[in-house]
């Protein structure tokens, strides 16, 4: 592989990192192996800490397709747990308050799970990374400032869901750029007039790409440490 001519690489995004880890982890290591100060290494679209999954890192020259692979549709794996909610609409936060689920039915989960379907607007988390006057939404957030999220157009062309182990319900979603699951999450939630939060995501697809074909970080350092260096490098 010539990562400095430019390289496409998969990463399964371990649990608890951030996408600059993954980044960095990797820069690291490649400025060392060419003995560069600099070495141009970017991601194609963020995860969450909370989440896994397919991560595509771009290399040299390669970092100018960075955000054409950001358009494309994504998928996504998870759980969402039913009756309750945090600020965060994940595990970032505690839970802070429980919401009824007897009431929910599967004529009820199908009822809403269909509404989500195609075109709509998407209130963004106010802990996300979405810029706000200059600043990161989740730093207002963390300190308690209240601030106005702008709704966003996006697209679901596909939701599918599982509610064997109601009040868990396990889905796949695929949906368009700047789709939060989060969000789904908590919307999902508040139509069935309860809460939901979101307890686990992977993101299993990105345009043509498939987590089947991605490498653990150590996997990727590994073959960078192998990989054979020109002398004119």
């Amino acid at each position: 592989m010539d990562f400095k001519a430019g390289e496409v690489l998969l990463v399964d995004k371990p649990l608890e990192w951030t996408s600059f880890d993954v980044v960095n982890k990797l820069r690291w290591k490649l400025r060392k192996k060419y003995n560069q100060k600099k070495f141009k290494v970017g991601h194609a679209g963020t995860l969450d800490p909370l989440a896994t999954g397919l991560l595509i890192i771009c290399t040299g020259k390669a970092t100018k397709m960075s955000q054409e692979l950001m358009a494309d549709d994504k998928t996504y794996t998870g759980t969402i747990l039913l009756g309750k909610t945090t600020p965060s609409f994940d595990l970032e936060t505690e839970y802070d308050q429980e919401f009824p689920t007897e009431h929910i039915t599967e004529e009820l989960l199908e009822e809403v799970r269909q509404s989500f379907l195609g075109e709509q607007l998407q209130t963004p988390p106010v802990f996300s990374a979405k810029k706000i006057d200059g600043k990161r939404a989740y730093e207002s957030a963390r300190k308690g400032v209240e601030i106005k999220m702008r709704k966003n157009l996006i697209n679901i062309s596909s939701f599918r869901i599982d509610s064997s182990r109601f009040p868990e319900i396990d889905f796949e979603i695929s949906c368009s750029k700047g789709t939060y699951i989060r969000s789904i999450a908590s919307d999902f939630g508040k139509k069935l007039d309860s809460g939901g939060t979101l307890t686990a995501l992977r993101r299993t697809k990105s345009g043509d790409f498939s987590i089947d074909t991605a490498k653990t970080v150590d996997q990727w350092l590994e073959i960078i440490e192998e990989t054979e260096v020109s002398a004119t490098e």
